[in-house]
């Protein structure tokens, strides 16, 4: 029986995302306990984390034909809260991407996620569609399932979950089938652009790397040559979409390389992150216990910079055992993936490995000052009930995977 329950239960999965949460209600409580505005804060997510647990579970045990049935229906549901959120106009730092319910704020946007990721995976798996990446009209119109949230979530705006939805793109479509050099021909020209915007070497190293592919690619000369055009295009414009960003775009991407240019302005959450993280030491300066966090030097720190709360107050160690928390639940949703006979539920373990490992290496890279503040939460443990839910959803279809694995659908 024992055997059997291991063999059906993904215990490390669970583990890892239960783990985590426990760690984000530390560090939540943490944060806000001296905080009368929102200590009630902590009680909401552990709120939802309970709830959570029974959500969880119910996905898990549910017949997966439900899930894929109903893909295209959650899908629209969702688009329809996306358009509607417009309206109701709840400004939350200058976005409508809320609404309140019973005193919790709900953001349809974290559940387009999960509908997006689940309605591109029935797409793409579907007997009745027949689906081929490989041509121009099943690519785009899978493009298009990402890119129509993508466009009502611009409105709120909010650029930074819009980039999670176009980062779905590229590994799902790869996983579906997608040829390496179609994926080559995407990658080009944003390697050649990221590379112009860094300097003049950077854009030269970057235009070396793909006139090296194209040879190893062998492809004709004509297709070789649009791609390699392209991708020259691309860098010389980098500097023209720059000029068209807002000023305050700018400012975060130009404090990701130097935060001293704006110490009180963009720079001030990546100076202080970088100081509450480097002042824990190894082991930390212990539970209630921080000086930069406990002092509120991090505005929100509940929130996207919910990881200074650990590295402060549990030191290395304590960062270290989330990271490994986080690495061994994405490895283990892409061997899930690998292992599921069943491609529609394949598909969402990618999509939704693709989300974790998106959010970590943002968040991540924004609290060390590497990436741009862009408001990525980390999964799991940054406040906010509807991106808990959604994660507990996505943790829930990856478990039903694995309980279904070895069954052809």
């Amino acid at each position: 029986m024992h055997i059997k329950i291991i063999d059906r239960f993904n215990i490390a999965v669970f583990f890892c995302g239960f783990a985590l949460i426990t760690i984000g209600l530390l560090a939540i409580y943490s944060a806000t306990f001296a905080n009368e505005q929102v200590a009630s804060n902590f009680s909401k997510q552990l709120i939802s984390a309970s709830i959570g647990v029974v959500l969880v579970m119910i996905i898990t045990y549910m017949p997966q034909k439900y899930l894929a049935f109903t893909a295209y229906l959650f899908y629209v549901i969702v688009l329809l809260l996306l358009i509607a959120v417009l309206f109701l106009r709840k400004r939350i730092k200058g976005q409508t991407s809320w609404f309140n319910f019973a005193g919790f704020g709900i953001q349809p946007s974290e559940f387009a996620k999960v509908a997006t990721v689940i309605a591109l995976s029935y797409f793409l798996s579907s007997k009745y569609q027949d689906a081929d990446v490989t041509k121009f009209r099943d690519f785009f119109m899978a493009v298009g399932i990402c890119l129509v949230p993508v466009a009502l979530i611009m409105l709120q705006p909010d650029m930074g979950t819009s980039l999670v939805f176009l980062a779905l793109i590229l590994p799902m479509l790869y996983w579906a089938g997608l040829s390496n050099f179609t994926l080559f021909m995407i990658i080009a020209p944003i390697l050649c652009a990221v590379g112009a915007f860094l300097g003049t070497w950077t854009f030269i190293a970057a235009v070396l790397i793909v006139i090296f592919a194209l040879l190893l690619f062998k492809k004709n000369i004509l297709l070789s040559t649009i791609v390699f055009c392209v991708s020259i295009t691309a860098g010389f414009s980098a500097n023209i979409v720059f000029d068209k960003l807002q000023p305050y775009q700018q400012k975060r991407i130009m404090a990701m390389f130097n935060a001293e240019s704006d110490p009180l302005g963009s720079g001030y959450n990546v100076i202080q992150s970088k100081i509450a993280i480097g002042s824990g030491g190894l082991l930390g300066k212990g539970f209630l216990h921080g000086t930069q966090t406990q002092l509120k030097y991090i505005p929100e720190q509940w929130t996207d910079f919910i990881f200074c709360m650990v590295g402060e107050e549990f030191g290395f160690v304590g960062s270290i055992i989330v990271i490994l928390l986080f690495m061994i639940m994405i490895w283990q949703t892409i061997h899930i993936a690998y292992v599921c006979k069943n491609r529609f539920l394949s598909l969402c373990c990618i999509g939704f490995a693709t989300i974790f490992s998106f959010h970590m290496l943002i968040n991540l890279g924004m609290i060390m000052g590497i990436m741009p503040v862009i408001g990525i939460p980390l999964p799991f443990m940054s406040y906010g009930v509807s991106f808990l839910f959604s994660n507990l959803i996505m943790l829930g279809i990856i478990l039903n995977a694995y309980r279904n694995r070895k069954e052809y659908v």
